[in-house]
């Protein structure tokens, strides 16, 4: 890719904006892994009044939390890109679906800032220059 005055910024701007949402999902998971179960236990009182059972409420959260901690090392890291980033935004449709069923307008308009990254940056994924993908790539 050549670098002209439109897009050379456009590689740093990339990683910057990857490294951010990366660290923010890793560390949305990984501060969640010593305390899973009280986590499981507020989503099972939050979602009390819907339609889903007790036990895919639980099994839902420990999937989050190995969600978020997973996606968000591969996003950090830049390690399979494409295919993290489209796990994250398969999983931030999941958490949508969820916060529409509690009808909590708030949190699902504050998840669409996620959605909104995680798309972004797929679909800027050419301007990817500072990844383990890319250092891997290289001859």
């Amino acid at each position: 890719m050549s670098e002209t005055p439109d897009n050379r910024f456009a590689g740093p701007a990339h990683a910057l904006a990857r490294i951010c949402l990366g660290l923010n999902i890793f560390l949305h998971g990984l501060v969640r892994i010593p305390h899973v179960g009280a986590f499981a236990g507020k989503l099972q009182h939050q979602f009390a009044e819907t339609f889903l059972s007790p036990g895919l409420i639980q099994g839902s959260a420990y999937a989050i939390v190995a969600g978020e901690t997973v996606i968000g090392l591969l996003v950090l890291l830049g390690l399979g890109l494409r295919g993290a980033l489209i796990a994250g935004t398969l999983l931030m449709i999941l958490l949508q679906l969820g916060t529409a069923l509690i009808q909590d307008w708030t949190v699902a308009t504050q998840q669409l800032i996620y959605v909104g990254f995680y798309v972004g940056l797929l679909a800027t994924l050419r301007y990817d220059t500072c990844s383990l993908d890319r250092w891997r790539a290289r001859p």
